[in-house]
């Protein structure tokens, strides 16, 4: 939109400005159309399987290992060790080991809010590198571990 504004001297200047109403309303139409969009996209992402693992690399039994039963129990290489000592179960092993590995392995219905205590606990002694299991902690091994524990 062009508009002749009579300056001082006389002589007349051009202004131009630009109406940005349309273009707003552009922006909110397309803004509005998103967010009634954005929802369905999140719905496709429940059908969706994880893969199951059939082949792989051996884990070495010679690292440190932290099992993550479903209940929330840990067991450092096979020991029942309570949440608030796992740094110390780990400190004490991470001297020994050649590799400064600790390796995960748990339920697959563990929170991974459990699996976030082992990385800092693990962090925190010392361990340079985390290997997940690649597949979950079986109720036959769960049991395992139990029996172990009322032995020891």
């Amino acid at each position: 939109m062009n508009v002749n504004i009579q300056q001082e001297d006389g002589r007349k200047k051009t202004f131009n400005e630009i109406n940005i109403t349309p273009l707003t309303d552009i922006f909110l139409v397309l803004l509005i159309i998103m967010m009634v969009i954005a929802p369905s996209f999140q719905s496709m992402d429940n059908n969706i399987k994880m893969p199951e693992i059939n082949s792989g690399l051996a884990i070495e039994t010679k690292n440190a290992t932290v099992s993550i039963t479903k209940d929330g129990s840990f067991y450092v290489n096979e020991t029942k060790v309570a949440p608030e000592n796992l740094y110390e179960s780990l400190n004490s092993l991470v001297a020994n080991l050649e590799k400064k590995e600790v390796v995960v392995r748990a339920d697959k219905e563990t929170k991974s809010s459990e699996i976030m205590k082992v990385m800092k606990a693990a962090q925190d002694a010392g361990f340079e590198k985390m290997i997940v299991a690649g597949e979950p902690l079986g109720s036959r091994q769960q049991k395992e571990l139990e029996k172990n524990e009322e032995k020891g």
